[in-house]
């Protein structure tokens, strides 16, 4: 399956980019950077996309595990090198679960299968930084 993306320019730094669902998001820089803070930046939407990709994989196990959370949220770090052309050497995701008697073990099966099986995007990171996860339960 191959994806296909157009992005627009705007105006000034801001760019109109779509998605294969047809939804579309806007890119921008910061105001001192040139542009108007109106939108998404590139790096930080790579964090987001590793992020989602791990987290539909995550929620979709714990369905069929009939694992019961009330709230799930991740936590991405991405550390950049100092020189240009400027890259994310570390990144980091904590995946924080909420709920009340948290099956742990079925939860870190869901994480670990992400993990090291299903997210394509992590193991797209994992070819240029290295990728830290850690786990941390919120029993109500």
């Amino acid at each position: 399956m191959d994806h296909k993306v157009i992005t627009h320019w705007k105006g000034n730094s801001q760019f109109e980019s779509d998605n294969p669902s047809g939804k579309t998001l806007l890119i921008d820089t910061s105001e001192e950077d040139g542009g108007n803070n109106s939108g998404l930046r590139p790096k930080a939407m790579m964090l987001s996309a590793l992020a989602g990709c791990s987290g539909l994989d995550v929620v979709s196990i714990l369905k069929k595990m009939k694992v019961e959370i009330s709230d799930f949220r991740m936590d991405t770090y991405g550390e950049l090198t100092e020189e240009h052309p400027k890259t994310y050497h570390t990144v980091s995701v904590e995946y924080h679960f909420y709920g009340k008697d948290l099956n742990e073990d079925k939860i870190k099966k869901a994480v670990d299968l992400s993990i090291e099986k299903y997210c394509g995007v992590m193991e797209m990171f994992r070819k240029f930084a290295r990728v830290n996860t850690s786990i941390h339960y919120h029993n109500d």
